[in-house]
């Protein structure tokens, strides 16, 4: 029997929640972790990163077979789903917790990064300057369990219905293709 292999990647792009709503129903994702990265603080709570102390940005862990989905995949969709424009902001979500950035684990996912926001700035995607900033992944702190499958689990709470909700509409319209059981 063949092991399947594995890749990791860690993403913010604002509240967790979206993200992981989002990664959930895209073919080759296995599973998603909500949590926190980049800060200052040891096993930080969602209270401490809500107030915008600790410096870390709530982020997405995210566990991917790389021979049907590439890191390249996810960050087109990543950039399509969030305002990389923004700097510690997306929407009404104000605070460094909701920076865009993207946590490489390996030069190459570096170097792809770097690539594709060249790219996007090269094309003219934004009508602002990317401000996603690429940063080496230190350790990842995961979120409270109450977290996990947030929208799954309460899609009528007002947050998911007009926040989450619309982005999860949004990747399934835009990549109909890479959405699980289509």
């Amino acid at each position: 029997m063949t092991e399947k292999r594995t890749a990791t990647a860690i993403l913010a792009g604002g509240c967790f929640w979206c993200l992981e709503a989002v990664f959930l129903a895209m073919k080759g994702v296995r599973c998603v972790q909500s949590g926190y990265i980049g800060g200052h603080e040891d096993a930080p709570s969602y209270q401490s990163v809500c107030s915008g102390d600790t410096g870390h940005a709530e982020a997405v862990k995210i566990e991917f077979d790389p021979e049907v989905v590439s890191f390249e995949d996810l960050l087109e969709v990543f950039f399509e789903i969030h305002d990389p424009t923004t700097p510690n902001r997306q929407g009404n979500d104000i605070g460094s917790q909701y920076r865009s950035a993207i946590f490489y684990l390996s030069p190459e996912q570096e170097a792809a990064a770097r690539a594709m926001i060249e790219k996007l700035a090269w094309d003219g995607a934004f009508d602002a300057p990317i401000v996603t900033e690429l940063e080496p992944a230190t350790t990842f702190w995961p979120a409270e369990a109450y977290h996990d499958d947030y929208f799954a689990r309460n899609p009528n709470q007002p947050y998911c219905r007009y926040v989450v909700g619309p982005k999860v509409a949004k990747f399934r319209h835009s990549f109909a293709a890479r959405v699980k059981g289509n």
